[in-house]
């Protein structure tokens, strides 16, 4: 955003401070919202927009700007979650939250004046993939009710405002939602246990060891890759190790120039493939018990815009 307003004066817009203070917040709502880091940016600028084709008298009238750009961030999203299942009819292959690198990913790439992901969106829980992936199985009204109220701490009865509802039914939407996270989660692992694990994986792969892969493989493992029909990429979700195994393995054979670094991806230890130095997969897992239960390999270009900024080296 400019500094001056978009009004098109030359004036320095007195609450500009204030509303881009809360530029962030929208980011890492629309985020969680919609799974889209370049989805969530849009939302964003559409909120301004809307801010900003308001007379000033409309602007002062408003009790609290925040709020204001909250609830009209929300409902773009709730519109667009709307409709999502339709566009995602039309989407080539599986669907996958776009990927997110960590903060100290990104030192070089801030040096570069390049814009870094990580320090509009709050690393925490709520955006790692497992959690992200199960988000999209709930209803929008669901969704934008759990993560105003759980993550955000938004009142129910200003999430009525903007879902249409009463405040009784946000705080069943919310509950509704919470049973189906809490459901599908596994047992929480430490950080530096699920990077061992992944360390493991990453050592297999590059080795071609199928049985290597195998042991570190939950026996229903399941595989799914987002190339959005751009590239190549299975266009259904693989299950079983065995079958996993020897698809990974398929992989760094066809491409023998492939490198494979250790990254953050989504707050939590992952892979991110690299080809000529240029990223062409970001891999998501989820770990329970030492074994790798889901695999999330994200190769849309569209989606790795934030990983071709960065660090290329390992």
């Amino acid at each position: 955003m400019s500094a001056r307003s978009p009004q098109g004066d030359d004036r320095l817009d007195p609450n500009l401070d204030a509303i881009m203070s809360e530029r962030r917040q929208l980011i890492n709502l629309a985020y969680r919202l919609l799974g889209s880091l370049a989805d969530a940016e849009d939302v964003v600028q559409e909120t301004y927009v809307r801010w900003y084709a308001m007379t000033p008298a409309q602007q002062e009238a408003i009790v609290s700007p925040g709020g204001w750009l909250t609830k009209v961030a929300s409902r773009i999203c709730l519109d667009l979650l709307g409709s999502a299942r339709a566009r995602r009819e039309k989407y080539v292959g599986e669907w996958i939250p776009e990927p997110l690198p960590d903060r100290m990913e990104w030192d070089s790439g801030r040096s570069q004046g390049t814009a870094d992901p990580a320090e509009r969106v709050t690393l925490d829980e709520s955006i790692n993939m497992a959690f992200l992936v199960v988000l999209e199985s709930l209803s929008p009204a669901e969704r934008v009710a759990f993560i105003l109220h759980d993550v955000f701490r938004y009142p129910f009865t200003d999430i009525a405002d903007i879902v249409g509802r009463t405040p009784v039914a946000c705080r069943q939407l919310a509950s509704t939602a919470r049973r189906r996270i809490r459901g599908s989660q596994v047992p929480g692992r430490s950080s530096g246990r699920q990077a061992a694990v992944i360390r493991n994986f990453k050592q297999a792969w590059e080795a071609k060891d199928i049985a290597a892969l195998i042991g570190l493989l939950d026996p229903g493992a399941l595989s799914a890759a987002d190339s959005g029909g751009l590239v190549e990429a299975g266009s259904h979700s693989v299950r079983g190790p065995a079958q996993i195994a020897r698809g990974l393995v398929a992989l760094v054979r066809r491409l023998p120039d492939l490198t494979i670094l250790e990254r953050m991806v989504n707050g939590q230890p992952g892979l991110v493939v690299q080809q000529d130095g240029v990223t062409v997969t970001v891999v998501a897992f989820e770990v329970a018990a030492e074994r790798v239960t889901r695999i999330w390999a994200v190769r849309n270009p569209d989606k790795l815009q934030p990983w071709r900024a960065g660090p290329q080296e390992d």
